[in-house]
């Protein structure tokens, strides 16, 4: 049975590296991170992924000028 997401839900691809942890957020291209614990590296998936996703709005709001509607969308 597949794994229910809700809108905000974002899957980590994680793995220990000799010394580090590294890893990817699996829906969102470019987002990584690395840390020195497994938490660590949580921590700066998720200041990575907020990052990206700040930037990816102020983008789409900068291209589409100043007459647009925001609507939310749900995959």
């Amino acid at each position: 049975m597949g794994r229910i997401m809700r809108m905000n839900d974002y899957t980590a691809a994680v793995q220990q590296d000799g010394d580090l942890w590294i890893g990817w957020i699996e829906e969102v291209p470019g987002v990584n991170a690395q840390g020195a614990t497994r938490q660590e590296l949580l921590d700066n998936l998720h200041s990575a992924l907020a990052e990206a996703l700040e930037m990816n709005r102020q983008d789409a709001k900068a291209a589409a000028g100043e007459n647009y509607e925001e609507i939310q969308i749900s995959a």
